[in-house]
């Protein structure tokens, strides 16, 4: 069975990005599939940008491989690359035109543009169309920038710090439209922001990247199974250093102490609180939680 009869989108499979001698990326494996919502997290200069830019084709991995539909990335045939729409971090709309004359242009490059789909998001986001792109705001670009990426209906949606200049009414319309884009389980988004509520919000697939390496790929909800932060609450003195497998962070003061915890099994609870002769409370953490805890 191939790949896109599989259900998978994307493969990528030991990515490295070498740049004049500086390791961007290293060791990065990753895949999306159909229904997939991924978020993609990273502090500045992590790599996450590159990634997307690796995956799309805009750029060469130095190691590894990756593929869209089972085709290579940097040499993608046309017909894939109509099937994929894309939002970069920074647009290259045209400032001399109008964002009609805009979406006119990019539409006549697609043998299917949903006209009517474009007609409503222009009235429910409020797009200013009769004015020219070089008078727009940060927000009005970026709607327009997604308006490109939508109208020809992509199976796969790749959007990088799209929301950035949106206001919060703006942008949850916007992530109610990734919700129904992948609501037929046949498309898929990726996409990347430092508004990690967002994430939290529409992703069901969660990737980490920090210096370069993915530290995390998997489900939402089982990422958040796995990190947790502990708080001990000990009769006596507890030791300087406690020592919990997959410590996180650990600070100890008397007979309180606060580790954070990655791969915690609630098994390990009891063999803790019996050890440490401790009462252990559990606390389950956000999606900026976990993420800052990666990132110490």
């Amino acid at each position: 069975m191939n790949e896109a009869n599989a259900g998978v989108i994307v493969a990528a499979s030991h990515l490295g990005k070498a740049i004049a001698g500086r390791q961007i990326l290293q060791d990065v494996s990753a895949s999306v599939t159909a229904g997939s919502v991924v978020g993609v997290l990273g502090k500045n200069g992590a790599g996450k940008t590159t990634l997307l830019e690796i995956l799309l084709g805009f750029s060469p991995a130095s190691s590894g491989t990756s593929q869209v539909w089972g085709h290579d990335s940097f040499t993608l045939p046309a017909s894939i690359k109509g099937r994929i729409g894309y939002v970069p971090q920074q647009d290259d709309l045209v400032a001399l035109l109008t964002g009609a004359q805009q979406l006119a242009l990019t539409a006549s490059l697609y043998r299917a543009w949903d006209a009517a789909l474009i007609e409503h998001l222009v009235k429910e986001w409020e797009v200013p169309l009769d004015r020219r792109i070089s008078v727009l705001s940060g927000g009005e670009r970026q709607k327009l920038s997604m308006l490109l990426a939508l109208g020809h209906r992509p199976e796969l949606l790749v959007l990088d710090e799209p929301l950035a200049s949106l206001d919060p009414i703006a942008r949850r319309a916007f992530l109610r439209r990734l919700l129904d884009i992948t609501a037929d389980q046949t498309r898929a988004v990726i996409f990347s922001s430092h508004i990690v509520s967002d994430l939290e919000r529409v992703a069901n697939e969660i990737w980490i990247v920090r210096e370069g390496t993915m530290v995390w790929q998997g489900e939402l909800d089982a990422l958040k199974e796995s990190v947790v932060r502990l708080h001990v609450h000990a009769k006596e003195r507890l030791p300087a250093r406690i020592d919990v497998p997959n410590a996180l962070f650990e600070s100890v003061a008397g007979n309180s102490a606060t580790i954070s915890v990655r791969g915690w099994r609630a098994e390990d609870a009891d063999a803790l609180r019996e050890r440490l002769g401790a009462d252990i409370q559990i606390e389950a953490l956000d999606l900026e939680d976990i993420f800052v805890e990666l990132n110490r």
